[in-house]
């Protein structure tokens, strides 16, 4: 799969028997629908988030295009300040996260960031983070 914001190839990282898909270059994840619910536990409590992104809240027609169906997704605030917006597919495919987006929303289920997979997924993405800016170098 290319990824949604820089059309680069991603790389599948496997997690707990869930597929993250991860763009090397940019950052981003893109997580296939019941994914994030699977990664964080409570279906019932994930399920009722991702229907609160959109509750009351802005909703627009983003840029980018679901992987999956092609369509533009919307873009959604994912806390009730609007500060975290985040990607998803309108026809429920998945859900993009710019670098950084996947833990800020883990934080709002984990706020002492102590639960397994936080700290799984800072140790995974923390160091992809520090190897792209040696690459860069």
């Amino acid at each position: 799969m290319n990824c949604v914001h820089c059309k680069e190839p991603m790389v599948v990282l496997e997690l707990d028997q869930i597929e993250i898909d991860h763009c090397l270059n940019c950052g981003g994840i893109w997580l296939d629908s019941g994914e994030l619910e699977m990664m964080l536990g409570d279906p019932g409590e994930v399920r009722e988030m991702l229907t609160q992104f959109a509750a009351g809240r802005d909703i627009e027609k983003g840029k980018r295009k679901c992987p999956i169906c092609l369509k533009k997704m919307e873009v959604v605030a994912a806390d009730k300040e609007g500060n975290l917006r985040i990607d998803r597919c309108r026809f429920n495919h998945g859900i993009w996260f710019d670098r950084g987006e996947l833990e800020m929303v883990i934080d709002l289920f984990d706020r002492d960031k102590q639960s397994a997979i936080h700290k799984l997924l800072r140790n995974i993405f923390s160091e992809n983070a520090n190897n792209s800016k040696e690459r860069t170098k």
